[in-house]
């Protein structure tokens, strides 16, 4: 797997698509790796350059002393597109992805094309709520904080009918380094664009799970509120949309990326 040199250390990431294709960055969410696109990338592929990587302190990149910054894995994230070549990307992140790719729209504008914000929000959860959850993952492990996401990742419907996913989801969070786990932790805790929206100049999609509880639709609709143009798309799920709505959150995704124009 191709790494690019960052602050303290090296970050993983792949490649799939034409060459001459549009650049797409994914970045996934908290306690995840880059297989959890794994649904997404033979469809996208077919249009555009699709980029996926190890968000620091998982799977295979860097797990360097936490806690982590947003300002940190924003310059990760643009560090990937410098080592494949990508002047200018759309993007597509999802939780903390998603804020990554707001920062990047507001750090780095003309290198981003349009952004898609799924299951996020300028603002997730709360400082003592990401502090408990640093005590957890000290105290209890990773295997523990894992079982406790399920229900929030998905709804009780797609845990009965696609346990064999559920699974590969729980043990990817199980495996995931705790100094990374923790790392990325405090950069959502710390973590807060509320007051920036404004400033985002990239056309964006909001995409939002109706029974998400981690990152609502009335969170998705302040994300729609706040950038200018942004539009609301919801889908029957709860946090990990890509994965419970796989092809609804991939033809979504497409359409909007495709699109000749993008009007409010």
């Amino acid at each position: 797997m191709p790494e690019v040199a960052v602050k303290g250390g090296r970050i993983a990431y792949l490649v799939d698509g034409p060459a001459e294709a549009p650049v797409l960055l994914l970045s996934n969410s908290l306690g995840t790796t880059l297989d959890s696109w794994s649904r997404q990338i033979a469809p996208l592929a077919r249009s555009f350059r699709v980029v996926r990587y190890d968000t620091r302190g998982h799977g295979r990149s860097v797990v360097s002393p936490a806690p982590y910054s947003l300002d940190l894995l924003g310059r990760d994230a643009l560090a990937v597109l410098d080592a494949v070549g990508a002047r200018r990307a759309h993007v597509c992140g999802l939780s903390l992805g998603g804020l990554t790719a707001m920062w990047l729209a507001l750090h780095a504008a003309e290198r981003i094309g349009r952004l898609v914000l799924a299951n996020t929000a300028p603002r997730i959860g709360s400082v003592d709520g990401w502090d408990q959850r640093i005590r957890d993952v000290r105290s209890l492990g990773l295997a523990a904080v894992s079982e406790a996401a399920l229900p929030r990742w998905f709804t009780a419907d797609f845990r009965k009918r696609e346990p064999g996913v559920v699974e590969v989801m729980r043990s990817m969070v199980a495996a995931c380094a705790p100094e990374g786990y923790i790392g990325c932790c405090g950069a959502l805790r710390d973590a807060d664009l509320r007051g920036q929206l404004s400033a985002i100049r990239s056309p964006a999609l909001v995409l939002a799970g109706t029974d998400d509880p981690v990152t609502t639709v009335a969170d998705g609709e302040a994300l729609r509120d706040g950038i200018p143009g942004a539009r609301l798309a919801t889908l029957r799920a709860a946090h990990l949309s890509n994965l419970e709505q796989a092809d609804a959150f991939t033809a979504a995704v497409s359409d909007f990326l495709s699109a000749r124009e993008v009007t409010s």
